[in-house]
This record gives C-alpha cells, sequence and structure tokens, in this order.
C-alpha cells in the first residue's frame, strides 16, 4: 500500500542481527536521530521509513524480504555504500560543512574523489527511486541529512506531486568552504537540495549559509535569494518553470520527561554511585562526545591542564570526566584523533595526578549508562565544538542534572544561539578563556547555577522530537 508520509534516513530505526541458527532478530537502531524521528513516527501509523542496510544481517534481512512493519531497507552495494558513505558523505561534505580541513593538505579533489561520488550520487539514487515507488499520490516526503543531499532534485523529477523536505542536521558550510568543491559537484549538490519544498536547519546561522550558497547561475540554472520575510530562495532549471524553496528553521530538543525517566533507572542509579565513589566529595566537570574532530576534545583537555596550573587551588578538588564515544574509527584520522584524546588524558594525571586523586576520568567507549550517569553528578558541563549542527547533549545535561550544574558552551555549537543568556559561552579555539570559563563555572554559588540551570532545561525542552518533526510535517503539507 501507497504511503502518505516516508522518512528518508542513512540509518533505520532498526538493525538485524544473525544469529548462528541462521534465525534473523531485529534490534532497535541507535543514535540521536533514530531516536528522536522514532518518537515521532510512532504517531504516524501510515508512515514509512526507508534507510540503507548498514549490516551483512541487514542486507541478508532484506534478501530474505525479512522486513518489519513501516521499515524498507535498501540492499546496496557494499563497495557503493562505502565510498558514498566514508569517501563522500563523511570525508567531504563533513569536513566541507564543519570547516575541518587542513587547509595546506586538504581537500584533493582527484580522479578518486570523482569516482567515489559517482557512488554518492548511486546511493542517492536508490533512496530518490525507492520513494518515487513507495509514495502514494501527493505524499510527504521528509529527507534527512547531508548523506541524501541529492535526493530532492533526484525525486523532483521522477515525481513532481509529491511535496519534499531536507532537513540538515549538521550546520551549513560557508560560501567560501562550499566554493572550495570542484564547480560541477557544487552545483550538483546545491541543485539536490533545493528540489525540496522546504529545507530545514537547527538555527539561522546555519540557514543563512545555505542561502548565501544558493545565489547560483550556472549551466544547470539561476537561484535567487528572494529576501522577503519568508526566507525563501527563487529558482529556475534550464527549460524548466520557476519554483521556490522555503528555508526553515526547527531547533530539535529533548523530551524531558523521556530522558529523565532514562536518567533514573536502577542501571543508572548502579553507574552514579561508581561515579560518586571516584569523584569522591570533588566537583565534576563532565563532558559527553563522540571522539568526533569538531567536537574540540583536545582543547577542551587543554583547557582544563590550564585550568589547574594557573588556579592551583582546585588541585585536588575537581575531576574532569569525560566521555569519549568511539566515532568513524575506520577513517585513520579519526582513530589518530581518538589516540591523542587517550595520550592528552594521560598526560595531565601523570602531571597533576596524585596518590589519592585522578585528575581525568577518562571513558573511551559507548556506554550511554554511564554517560546519563556523568550527566546526573555534573556540577560543570563542557561543551566546547568547533561547529556543530545542534548539540543535544548541551541540553541533555541540563534536564538531568540532580543540583544544578553551569554551561560552558563554545559559540560553534548550534544550541549557543537558545541557550547563551544562561550558559558560560566561550570561543572553541581559545584555550584560556575556556580555563577561566571553568573556573567561574565551578566557584559559580549553587544557587545561581540552579537558576540558570533550570532556564536551561526550560529552553532544552521547548520542541522535543515529536514536535519537532510534527512541526515540519504540517508545513510541508501546508507547502
Amino acid at each position: 500500500m501507497a504511503s502518505q508520509v516516508l522518512v528518508a534516513a542513512n540509518r533505520g530505526p532498526l538493525s538485524y542481527a544473525l544469529e548462528d541458527d541462521g534465525t534473523l532478530t531485529a534490534r532497535r537502531g541507535g543514535g540521536g536521530l533514530v531516536s528522536g524521528l522514532s518518537a515521532a513516527l510512532a504517531r504516524q501509523p501510515e508512515a514509512l521509513w526507508i534507510c540503507a542496510a548498514l549490516s551483512d544481517a541487514d542486507r541478508e534481512a532484506v534478501r530474505r524480504c525479512h522486513s518489519e512493519p513501516g521499515v524498507r531497507m535498501l540492499d546496496i552495494d557494499p563497495t557503493t555504500y562505502d565510498d558514498a558513505y566514508n569517501g563522500i558523505a563523511n570525508s567531504v561534505l563533513w569536513f566541507t560543512h564543519h570547516h575541518l580541513y587542513d587547509i595546506p593538505r586538504e581537500p584533493v579533489f582527484d580522479a578518486e574523489f570523482r569516482r567515489q561520488w559517482q557512488s554518492y550520487a548511486a546511493y542517492n539514487h536508490a533512496f530518490a527511486l525507492a520513494l518515487a515507488e513507495e509514495a502514494g499520490e501527493g505524499a510527504a516526503v521528509l529527507v534527512q541529512d547531508y548523506h541524501l543531499a541529492l535526493v530532492p532534485g533526484e525525486l523532483r523529477e521522477l515525481r513532481p506531486d509529491l511535496k519534499i523536505s531536507h532537513f540538515t542536521h549538521t550546520p551549513w558550510a560557508s560560501r567560501e568552504f562550499l566554493e572550495m568543491l570542484p564547480d560541477d559537484i557544487r552545483s550538483q549538490l546545491m541543485w539536490g537540495m533545493l528540489g525540496a519544498d522546504i529545507v530545514g536547519f537547527h538555527t539561522w546561522a546555519w540557514a543563512n549559509s545555505f542561502m548565501d550558497g544558493a545565489d547560483i547561475d550556472d549551466t544547470s540554472g539561476i537561484a535567487r535569494p528572494t529576501g522577503d520575510p519568508r526566507r525563501r530562495v527563487q529558482h529556475q532549471r534550464r527549460g524548466g518553470a520557476v519554483r521556490y524553496t522555503d528555508v526553515a528553521v526547527y531547533p530539535l530538543g529533548v523530551d524531558g520527561d523521556e530522558l529523565r525517566a532514562l536518567a533514573h533507572r536502577p542501571a543508572v542509579n548502579d553507574k552514579l554511585a561508581a561515579l560518586r565513589a571516584e569523584a569522591g566529595d570533588r566537583k565534576t566537570i563532565v563532558r559527553v562526545d563522540r571522539t568526533e574532530l569538531s567536537k574540540n576534545i583536545v582543547r577542551g583537555l587543554l583547557a582544563y591542564r590550564e585550568l589547574l596550573t594557573v588556579h592551583p587551588e582546585w588541585r585536588g578538588r575537581v575531576v574532569h570526566m569525560a566521555s569519549a564515544y568511539p566515532s568513524r574509527q575506520d577513517l585513520a584520522v579519526y582513530r589518530s584523533y581518538t589516540e591523542a584524546v587517550r595520550e592528552l588524558a594521560e598526560r595531565i594525571n601523570e602531571e597533576f595526578g596524585t596518590e589519592d586523586w585522578q585528575p581525568v576520568l577518562v571513558s573511551v567507549k559507548d556506554d550511554f549508562t554511564r554517560s546519563l550517569a556523568a550527566y546526573r553528578l555534573a556540577d560543570v558541563a563542557l561543551v566546547n565544538p568547533v561547529r556543530d549542527g545542534m548539540n543535544l547533549v548541551a541540553k541533555e545535561i541540563p534536564v538531568v542534572s540532580d543540583a544544578g550544574c553551569a554551561l560552558v558552551l563554545s559559540t560553534g555549537a548550534g544550541a549557543y544561539g537558545e541557550l547563551r543568556e544562561d550558559a558560560l559561552t566561550v570561543n572553541p579555539y581559545d584555550v584560556t578563556a575556556t580555563a577561566e570559563a571553568l573556573h567561574a563555572a565551578l566557584a559559580m554559588p549553587a544557587g545561581e547555577r540552579l537558576e540558570r540551570t533550570k532556564r536551561l532545561a526550560a529552553a532544552a525542552t521547548a520542541l522535543p522530537p515529536t514536535d519537532w518533526f510534527t512541526a515540519q510535517l504540517e508545513a510541508l503539507r501546508e507547502a
């Protein structure tokens, strides 16, 4: 039966495990995007989620026509998928949007890049074909993230009757970085996005960057931001009709009730007791990140080391709990960064540690239960990305903190716009300023810290995932 609401995302709401006896078992998928969309789609029983098969077990499920209601997995050739996901999405588009290039050496757009881009185009084409096949007349299609930037344009050609949106969960590159891409590739990227009726972002900073890059006059057509209050782009492909793409902002928040319930499960209480035993009666600075280059973990550790150097009164009185989940370890640059985090934490412990005090407690493994326990224990939350689409950790910690926490937040976080009034804000590159912000946060009176936390939590829960998705769906249906 054709669907009237469809979501397309690289990762799906479930994954499969292949047991020794050949049995396939479905498990809930991981990641913040999956959790948020799953909760929202639970209220849309007619919805269909189209995603990629990510593992051998997923691909085997597709081949056996083994499926769960409301989900369609695409069995994309593993080499094509790896080129698209690791070669382009994570090594080119992610670096472009997050401004992560080591400019004297990167980027290099050579024949190998062109080969991988063809895989990225084929990967997007597979999604567009599946959406065109599954969508009912006039259906709403909500495409997610930079992995699928070409889908709206392709789908528009296949099914002009559909209402299409695209939401980017990362920042959008400044024009300077966008123009590093080869002209024809940048054109494909932008025209792919402009196939949507609505493109959405977490903040106006990223939305404005998109509109700046949508000033186009090339062999494919002409596009111009209209400048009217609705924030839209007028565009016309060569030989085609004039169309409009609205640019909108939906700052994703957290579900406070659900998060608090998760944070008070018995397993979290056990982890909390263990962390309290490690910290003793010391104050805690907590950070929880993937070991992702944009998260700025190394500079955060350098700031903590400078805090202990410049403000020796905190030695023995504070513990830095850093949860750093391994991320993209199939890419050498990420393996190197993860090792740099480990090594710097060890150096700080060697330099300042004593028999009864370990300054840094670092956990380089994926342990959400431990992270929730750390959230509750935090006196100070450190969130200092160089550039981040939103950063939900900045919103989650104030929501579940037991006694209130002071938030040290960088201007590079998407959450900065919503939380800056009650956070201690820093330039993510300024290690000294970050160290001083940590000092001010540790010294903040308990009453002030608690009041700030209440306001931060209110802002953090203003647009929880279900409302976030519903707002986009309603806007798309009215487009």
